[in-house]
């Protein structure tokens, strides 16, 4: 009996570690992306869930579409490089934090909960400075960085 009560509580248990290790889903991917995750590289296509420590990597021609958790939507341009640093969102409070870093390329944010929440909870680090997200929209964009 108990072992019968392990096999059909594994599966719950396996979704709901999913679940809260998702930051956020693709929405839109075009062109060459991808997302490097523990030393692999994946492809960067619909569906795919993103991940605090995530790099979301753009070629020439492309272009990602993220929705995060806490509805933030973040549109990655090409020849772009992204790493989610942290995310952590409690979806009662609304409260945590959004930190990631753009290496080079464009990243174009519409906050979601957090930032709207609490405004200092969603940075963007970049070669040149950290911007500390005060609105709802916003542009970034950077050159990769020089030694």
């Amino acid at each position: 009996m108990k072992s019968r009560l392990i096999a059909l509580m594994l599966p719950m248990v396996l979704v709901v570690a999913v679940a809260v290790a998702a930051a956020g889903q693709i929405k839109v991917s075009k062109g060459s992306a991808q997302i490097e995750r523990s030393g692999q590289k994946l492809p960067a296509s619909v569906g795919h869930v993103v991940q605090q420590g995530d790099v979301v990597i753009t070629g020439s021609d492309g272009s990602v579409g993220i929705t995060f958790r806490d509805n933030s939507l973040v549109s990655i341009g090409p020849d772009s490089v992204l790493a989610i640093d942290r995310f952590v969102f409690n979806s009662t409070t609304h409260q945590g934090n959004f930190d990631s870093t753009l290496k080079q390329g464009t990243l174009a944010v519409v906050s979601g909960k957090l930032a709207k929440q609490s405004p200092e909870a969603m940075k963007v680090k970049t070669p040149a400075a950290i911007l500390g997200v005060r609105g709802t929209e916003f542009l970034v964009r950077t050159g990769p960085a020089k030694d």
